[in-house]
Formats: C-alpha cells, structure tokens, sequence
C-alpha cells in the first residue's frame, strides 16, 4: 500500500536529518519492520555499496503495480537528489507528503466505486433467485431447464447472457480503475532536481535518466514542467514551489476525474442490468416457471 511506503520516507527522511547516513538508515529501519522484504533487501544491497536507487529497482521488481511504481518513484527521487546535489531529507519528506496525498485520492475512488461495484455483484443473482423461487413454489425449474427443449434453450440463451453481462460489467469496472496510480509523479521529481540549485539543463538531464533508469514511464507532465520552468524564468521566481504546486494540483485533478467516474459507472452499470441481466432472469426464472405450469395443467387435462 501507498500508505506503508511513504511511512519508510518519511521514516528516511527523518533520520537522514538527523545526521544518519543513508545505508545506515535503511538498516535500522530494516530491524525494525519488514515490509515485505523490501526494506531488508535495499538495505543488505546498501551495505555492499550498491547505489541505494539501483537497490530499490531491484528489489521491487513483480510487485504489484501500484506499489511498484510508488517504490520505483522513490528510487527516482533518490537518484535525482544526489546527481542534483538536493538535500536528501527535505526531498523526501516533500515526497512522502505526495505519497499521502496521492493514497487518499485512491481512497476516495474506492470509496466511490463501492456502490457501484456491489451493484454490479448483486444483480448478477437475480436469475439464480428466479429459479429459487420457481422451486419454493413446488414446481420443478430445475428439471425444465435440463430435461425439455424449450428449458433448453432458455438455459442456453440464458447463461450466454449471464456471461455477457459478466464480461460487461467487468469491462466497464477496469475502465473505471486509474490508470496512472501515482499523478503529479514527474512534476515532484523535477522540483526535488531544481530545488538543489542545479541549472535547469542539468536538472532536466537528471529528471530524463532518473525516469529511464527506474523504469517509469512518461505520465504526461513534461508540457506542464516545460511550461513551469518557462514561466519561472520569466517571472525570475523559484520553480521547485511552482512544480510542487502544479503536482498538487495534478492529484486534485485525478481526484475529481475519478469520481466523475465512479458517478458515471453507476449509471453505465444498468446497461448490462436492462440488456443482459433481465432477459437471463426472465430465461431462467420466469420462463421454466410457465413451462413447468403449462406442462402441468396439460398433463393434467
């Protein structure tokens, strides 16, 4: 979870300030926890002499997506502080600030997709309870459905759409995840660079390799430091603030384009309840019930 890696920051962050070195840093906060055998591996490999960044990479690599990019962007921060002479211990208590807000946004989005999501999961039933319910009538659904044509192809037609509905549903709440878990990233790890008094060729340049080097991807923020840097320039006025701020802003945006989604998939989510879901219920539950009272009243004539 976010929550956990920006407790080992801001842990780091509070023990380099006070004078600890970085590999003895991680070493004691190695005793102290495990955190999923990440913190002891970065710290054994620290203690070799490997560069710390290089480490991390190492270290988190098949973790989960979330986690691993919010590891690997640590490793990027730590590697622009020293090509970029920043303080490390400022930089990574801006960064687990970050780390925090971007781990309330997704709780927010969680808690937004939860109505929606169980929506989704409740309904999925709705033709199991129609075959209950012909069955707490004393008419045999069960039989119809498995043992007459007509039951046949209702069972048929049925479950295709139960599992066109499945796929549906499940399409549209994959759509709805974010896709970039941690937003404002690159903008940060820019400010961290131009907050060590580096130019800002070099701090460009330290932003480029930090990015290849732990492996992260572009997440769309370099017309908005481009921009940044040129109005800092003009205005002759500190970037790392103006990038700090733009980061914020990148994260309240993700914020509110996710629960602009999550209000949108409450409504999407009754596409595959009206088109899918009902005519299952109806093939399923209500269609066996007729049958199996038709054939009842005849055989009884």
């Amino acid at each position: 979870m976010l929550e956990s890696v920006a407790s080992v920051v801001q842990r780091l962050a509070v023990l380099l300030a006070a004078g600890v070195v970085p590999a003895s840093g991680w070493g004691y906060l190695a005793d102290g926890q495990d955190s999923s055998g990440i913190v002891r591996s970065v710290a054994d490999a620290a203690a070799t002499g490997t560069p710390i960044a290089e480490s991390i990479v190492v270290a988190v690599s098949h973790r989960p997506a979330q986690d691993e990019q919010a590891w690997r962007g640590l490793a990027a921060a730590w590697q622009i502080a020293t090509d970029a002479g920043a303080s490390l211990a400022p930089s990574l208590r801006e960064f687990a600030s970050s780390l925090r807000d971007v781990a309330q946004s997704q709780r927010d989005l969680a808690v937004a997709l939860a109505a929606p999501t169980a929506t989704a999961r409740m309904v999925m039933v709705l033709p199991v309870v129609g075959v209950v319910f012909g069955m707490a009538l004393g008419f045999n659904t069960i039989a119809t459905l498995f043992t007459t044509v007509p039951g046949l192809v209702c069972l048929l037609l049925g479950a295709a759409m139960m599992l066109l509905a499945r796929l549906w549903n499940r399409r549209l709440l994959a759509a709805a995840q974010p896709a970039r878990f941690t937003p404002g990233l690159s903008l940060d790890l820019m400010a961290i660079a131009v907050s060590g008094g580096a130019s800002l060729a070099r701090a460009s340049a330290a932003l480029d390799a930090a990015m290849e080097s732990c492996g992260l991807i572009d997440d769309g923020g370099a017309d908005t430091i481009e921009s940044v840097l040129s109005l800092s320039r003009r205005a002759g006025v500190p970037a790392a603030a103006l990038l700090r701020s733009e980061a914020v802003e990148a994260r309240r945006t993700a914020r509110s384009d996710g629960q602009r989604t999550a209000a949108t998939l409450a409504v999407t989510l009754m596409l595959p309840l009206g088109l899918c879901i009902l005519p299952a219920f109806m093939l399923l539950g209500v269609a066996p019930l007729l049958i199996a009272v038709v054939s009842s009243t005849v055989s009884s004539l």
